[in-house]
């Protein structure tokens, strides 16, 4: 295998860029000027020529469109995922050059934005600027770190993403299923630049550790060894439309079976292969991020990308050990009035008690679909915005459920063509509690992710990057807060199921301690699983699964609760501030109909929504 180089010098790169981190404070300050200026009366503010404003707009809204169109084309399984049928027949190029034409083409983007005075332009049209400036910049940022080097873990990576393809395309002619046989052609392309650039990361000291690799390795050879119509693969082979007539169903059948058994498995062979014999033994054996040459740093700018917050893994650290601690006190409380002594023996109680564990996958995923049930009607009280998409519970897939969290959402395409849906891990069903279900089922659902993915992706006076998008901190701490909303309305009847909600919430607590304790403070990982087990009941399964994601995706976990306790903040402060004028479906909207922020971003939103609350005051004489 021929090994390329980046031929971009990083530390080049970021230089250039640095001139456009003063643009990107410029056009930030316009932001609160922009807003206050919105409340003064008519005569006060100066005008701007309509004309002038139209034409920045529909300059900006080129532009936006010009970069949105770039990343479907260069991302075309993101573009089918979409329901863009356009890049059916493709696959993303990770090749060497393409990681330096796309931070090249980036750098021309953020020139091109940072011309565009946006002084005086509608607040939605300052603040796309300002967010995509933001993002593109940040792109730079994370360029010095290679990220495009440590491609693949056990919880996300090629040989997880493409098994996936077949889900998320729609097949509704044969051109659809041509398609999809053409872009298998290409999985041994993709597959050797995944090598590549994991060959670059030995040669650079960038790996990940060497035990969840195994766990990769696994997961690749499971598919390896498969049959061409038992694959993953093979998954549109199952229901074809109507349309498409007997001939053409053995055609495309010949054809697919065939692309799955030359082009597929034996590239997830070669790829078992160069991970078990080149790879692996060659990985990192520390957890941590900090084990990297650059790794405290790489991991400060991660944890200022999950929580889009200016706080340090110490401070965060410190957060996580209060709020287990709140969490802990409500739970003892619960665990008293249900007459047992300690969570110990409380928690050995909940494993022991059949009641609390499925007694089927069936049974598991029935559990879920009764707690969206019962939430869906209680909705139009909590938000004056409702999504329409629709909502379906579903089984998680087979070859990633042993590695994968008790459940995720996977949303739907913007024309509802293609529902969300909220995959359960039924793997070891038998092992898991019901106890938390609910809370998961309103986190992953609604009024969890479900309704403001959803919500955000029905916003059609927002360009398309808006709707699509995702800040860590913000959408997992709305899921989060999402949980608690529950509560508020006269959810979690049963204690059980309350201790639940607590103890998913310590869950994500503990996140903020062990994440940043192995990242940062250089903890082994039987820390880590030892203070799960101090603090929480969650089932071992769980832990090992979660203790293992946040070791694998540095930084991700702490979002959740930095977002939550953020929203929190917001809301306390609009009720302190507007009293009786308070209006929680006012303050959902105003959280929910901008799409996902930054949570500065956030701040200022809720803050200026809390002024316009207030008649203007009268000059003084």
């Amino acid at each position: 295998m021929k090994k390329l180089s980046i031929v971009l010098s990083i530390g080049t790169a970021i230089a250039t860029v640095q001139p456009r981190l003063q643009a990107q404070s410029q056009l930030a300050a316009q932001m609160p000027a922009a807003s206050a200026a919105a409340t003064l009366p008519a005569q006060e503010a100066n005008p701007v020529p309509s004309q002038d404003i139209a034409n920045r707009t529909s300059a900006l809204n080129s532009l936006f469109n010009d970069i949105w169109q770039d990343k479907l084309k260069h991302n075309p399984e993101y573009a089918t995922y979409l329901g863009d049928k356009r890049y059916d027949d493709q696959l993303t190029d990770y090749s060497p050059r393409a990681v330096n034409d796309a931070l090249a083409r980036g750098r021309a983007f953020i020139d091109r934005l940072a011309a565009i005075d946006t002084a005086g332009l509608p607040h939605q049209v300052q603040l796309s600027a300002q967010l995509m400036l933001r993002s593109l910049i940040e792109d730079q940022e994370a360029a010095q770190f290679k990220e495009w080097e440590m491609p693949v873990t056990q919880f996300d990576g090629i040989q997880l993403d493409l098994p996936q393809l077949a889900a998320h395309t729609s097949f509704d002619s044969a051109d659809d299923y041509d398609r999809y046989i053409a872009r298998l052609a290409k999985v041994p392309l993709a597959f050797s630049q995944t090598m590549t650039n994991l060959q670059s990361g030995l040669d650079d000291h960038r790996t990940p550790p060497r035990f969840l690799m195994q766990k990769a390795l696994a997961q690749t050879q499971a598919i390896a060894a498969q049959k061409p119509a038992d694959s993953p693969f093979a998954l549109p082979l199952k229901k074809f439309p109507a349309s498409i007539d007997a001939q053409q169903r053995k055609r495309i059948a010949d054809d697919l079976l065939d692309a799955i058994a030359t082009n597929v498995l034996p590239s997830y062979q070669r790829f078992a292969k160069f991970l078990a014999v080149a790879y692996i033994p060659n990985c990192r054996t520390d957890p941590g991020l900090w084990a990297l040459p650059d790794g405290d740093a790489y991991y400060a700018f991660l944890v200022r990308r999950s929580t889009t917050l200016d706080k340090t893994p110490a401070q965060i650290h410190q957060i996580g050990l209060d709020e287990v601690a709140r969490d802990q006190a409500q739970m003892l409380a619960i665990v008293h009035k249900l007459g047992f002594a300690d969570q110990k023996s409380f928690n050995a109680a909940l494993q022991a008690n059949p009641k609390l564990h499925p007694a089927s996958a069936d049974a598991l995923l029935a559990a879920y679909k009764g707690y969206i049930a019962q939430m869906q009607p209680r909705l139009p009280q909590l938000f004056g915005t409702l999504p329409k998409a629709a909502l379906e519970v579903v089984a998680m897939p087979d070859y990633m459920a042993p590695d994968q969290a008790a459940a995720f959402y996977d949303q739907g395409t913007p024309d509802g063509k293609r529902p969300g849906q909220i995959d359960i891990n039924t793997y070891h069903f038998a092992d898991r509690s019901l106890a938390d279900v609910e809370a998961v089922a309103y986190h992953e659902g609604i009024p969890g992710h479900h309704l403001q993915i959803s919500i955000q992706q029905e916003l059609s006076d927002l360009p398309a990057f808006r709707q699509q998008a995702y800040y860590t901190a913000y959408t997992e701490g709305w899921a989060l807060y999402a949980e608690r909303l529950g509560k508020e309305i006269g959810f979690y009847q049963d204690p059980y199921s309350d201790y639940g909600r607590l103890e998913a919430d310590m869950w994500r607590a503990i996140r903020l301690v062990v994440d940043t304790g192995v990242h940062s403070q250089h903890w082994t990982r039987q820390q880590m699983v030892d203070y799960f087990h101090q603090y929480s009941g969650l089932d071992e399964t769980n832990i090992q699964s979660e203790t293992d994601r946040y070791i694998a995706w540095p930084a991700q976990a702490l979002g959740y609760k930095m977002g939550q306790l953020k929203i929190l903040e917001l809301r306390d402060r609009a009720k302190s501030a507007l009293g009786p004028k308070f209006d929680l479906r006012a303050f959902h909207d105003v959280v929910l109909d901008s799409g996902a922020l930054p949570l500065d971003i956030l701040d200022t939103q809720v803050n200026t929504w809390i002024h316009s609350q207030f008649p203007p005051q009268a000059p003084t004489p």
